[in-house]
């Protein structure tokens, strides 16, 4: 190699018997990473490696998509994640992108949609969001509904996703829909959904919706999106691009990405039902725990103090019956315990056996057919707004959100 790369060079390395021409990004660990013409990134001997030419700088400027300004305008809050990103065509990589002029460069589809602005508020990696941020978002979609949005668009890593879509349900009251969307596969990728995504995302928050929402690929196919509610959603795949499911309910619509029609159902709240209102306060001194057969109840130490636990249990919501004195000592120590199922469809009932009656004996509440993450979020919002142990349990077996519903779809 007799010319140092730098990042945008045009290469051409021998790699597993072949010539393949790439961009080169980096040298990592000794090799250099080059992005291949499929969006696939190798790593080769920087040596293995010819250089072929350097870009102009100017190449990789891009002309501005014009909004048009009767259309209804949509706030994009970022929180990072992979869907908040963008080519960088002179290094080849992926990049953030924080304004609206760059989502659009993007995704110029969006155009014909809406009128967008953009609000940059973290840029994270989603395993790091926290009740403070969810608390941050919801008040920066509050100003932006009030600002006078017509809907908004939160742009999310999809890991904690379903997390923040249930935090957002109860902490705003919304005429207007919120929608919370990601990627699985990043923009430099063939098979990346990021566009379709966004797209979707963008006629759900012009549609008749008035609810906070995750929109998602509804298949592997590139022809239909799921409108989640926030409170029914989980993650149900590492990697799949249809790993967004309602869970115990039905996706409350859909988009058509060709024609972006959006289809509700009659379960869906509509735009302007509710008034806007924030309810904000949370208490982050919560926690989730899954039980499992042989636990040890010096486990339920760790917990003293906490002011909300939230339990996956068994079945119908159990745990072994060595495990219940200590739960009764943290409910009489102030700790308010919901039981939750492991189980994807059902619902919690401990009046059915012995340990469960044991379990509502030592003040263990059911928590119905909610998901467990979505309780612990609840939990939080809850004890952040009632100090009262007996209105805030009773609270917690209410449907504020769609979140626990009357009867299952499935069974109990």
């Amino acid at each position: 190699m007799t010319t140092e790369f730098v990042s945008g060079d045009i290469v051409q390395c021998a790699w597993a018997g072949k010539q393949l021409k790439g961009i080169y990004i980096t040298e990592r660990d000794g090799m250099a990473v080059i992005k291949l013409g499929s969006g696939y990134n190798i790593g080769v001997p920087p040596q293995a490696c010819t250089f072929m030419e350097r870009p102009a700088q100017a190449l990789a400027k891009v002309h501005e998509v014009s909004q048009d300004k009767n259309l209804p305008t949509l706030s994009i809050v970022s929180t990072g994640g992979t869907i908040a990103s963008r080519n960088d065509y002179r290094t080849g990589s992926v990049t953030s992108q924080f304004n609206a002029g760059d989502i659009l460069v993007a995704i110029p589809e969006l155009a014909a949609i809406a009128n967008y602005r953009a609000i940059p508020l973290a840029t994270i990696l989603s395993e790091n969001m926290t009740p403070a941020i969810w608390q941050q978002l919801a008040r920066a979609v509050h100003a932006e509904i009030r600002n006078g949005a017509k809907g908004i668009i939160v742009t999310h890593g999809t890991d904690t996703m379903a997390y923040s879509a249930a935090a957002l349900s109860f902490m705003l009251d919304t005429p207007v829909p919120i929608v919370f969307v990601g990627s699985q596969r990043s923009a430099d990728r063939p098979s990346s959904d990021t566009a379709m995504n966004a797209i979707c995302a963008a006629a759900a928050a012009t549609s008749d919706l008035g609810e906070v929402t995750v929109v998602m690929h509804a298949t592997t196919n590139d022809d239909t999106c799921a409108i989640h509610r926030g409170t029914r959603v989980r993650k149900m795949h590492t990697s799949r691009r249809d790993a967004f499911q309602s869970i115990g309910a039905e996706p409350v619509g859909s988009v058509d990405y060709i024609s972006r029609k959006v289809t509700l159902t009659n379960d869906a709240v509509k735009r302007g039902t509710h008034t806007l209102a924030l309810h904000d306060q949370l208490d982050p001194h919560c926690a989730l725990i899954q039980f499992f057969p042989g636990m040890f109840p010096d486990i339920l130490k760790a917990y003293e103090g906490y002011h909300g636990l939230v339990i996956a249990g068994t079945g119908l919501g159990h745990t072994s019956t060595a495990l219940i004195p200590g739960l009764k000592r943290l409910v009489e120590n102030g700790t308010l315990i919901v039981m939750t199922s492991q189980c994807m469809d059902g619902r919690v009932c401990d009046r059915v056996y012995d340990t469960g009656r044991d379990l509502m004996a030592a003040g263990v509440i059911e928590g119905g057919d909610m998901l467990p993450e979505v309780a612990l979020v609840k939990l939080m919002w809850v004890l952040g707004n009632e100090k009262d142990k007996a209105k805030a349990a009773a609270l917690m077996q209410e449907n504020l959100k769609g979140e626990c519903t009357r009867r299952s779809s499935h069974g109990l």
